[in-house]
């Protein structure tokens, strides 16, 4: 099954060439990476020419939409090719172990599998305790509200089918979007999984995750959410 691993990078050349080079050696299955330079002012876009010239299934895109994780997102989608698609992080955070345990659960029927940080088997390395605690209790607090069946909602790494996105009208601008998509998806009826995953804390470069400035977009996802679960 071709799936598509699309991957926002802005001002990412310390990581860029090892994050491409660790997913092509890791995954043997079919599948087509879209890197989607996010305004980078550094090398970045440079890199990714360079490698795409050694492994035939890199797509280098530009993020025309305006700069931010939410449209480099939403362009990665648009120009992907298949019927599958996992965003995975510029900065070698995401385990690449979990894409076939992934998808093993989409092909038993399964339209979204998010990776659990939260569950057993699953861990958090590192990075900001208070982003840990806050999306521990998000994932924790929406799936005992909501029934929502993964514990970590607001982790990035999910696999989608491409037609539970396109069916979504995004209105996030930041990381919430990885949030929005799924909350969404599951008040539409589609049907959610989750697998454990393991995410580690970048090695180089800077997140451009900022708490204080993320978190209003954050809580109003939320509210939003049970919101709607109370007046269904």
């Amino acid at each position: 099954m071709k799936l598509s691993i699309v991957v926002p990078a802005h001002n990412e050349q310390d990581n860029i060439a090892n994050v491409i080079e660790r997913i092509e050696r890791s995954l043997s299955f079919d599948y087509e990476l879209v890197i989607v330079d996010d305004n980078s002012t550094d090398e970045t876009a440079e890199l990714v020419q360079g490698l795409s010239r050694k492994y035939g299934n890199i797509k280098l895109v530009h993020n025309k939409s305006g700069k931010g994780f939410a449209n480099a997102l939403k362009t990665g989608f648009s120009k992907v090719s298949t019927d599958i698609v996992i965003p995975v992080m510029a900065d070698l955070c995401d385990d690449l172990d979990s894409i076939p345990l992934m998808l093993d659960k989409l092909n038993q029927g399964y339209d979204i599998v998010c990776g659990s940080r939260y569950i057993k088997g699953g861990a958090r390395l590192g990075g900001s305790k208070v982003k840990g605690f806050l999306s521990f209790c998000a994932g924790r607090s929406l799936s005992f509200l909501l029934g929502l069946p993964t514990h970590d909602i607001a982790n990035a790494f999910k696999m989608y089918r491409k037609k539970v996105i396109d069916s979504i009208d995004v209105k996030s601008e930041a990381f919430e979007i990885s949030m929005e998509i799924p909350l969404k998806a599951y008040y539409s009826g589609f049907k959610i999984a989750e697998i454990p995953t393991v995410w580690k804390e970048r090695a180089r470069g800077q997140s451009n995750f900022r708490v204080l400035k993320l978190l209003p977009a954050y809580i109003k996802l939320y509210i939003w959410a049970v919101l709607k679960r109370l007046t269904k």
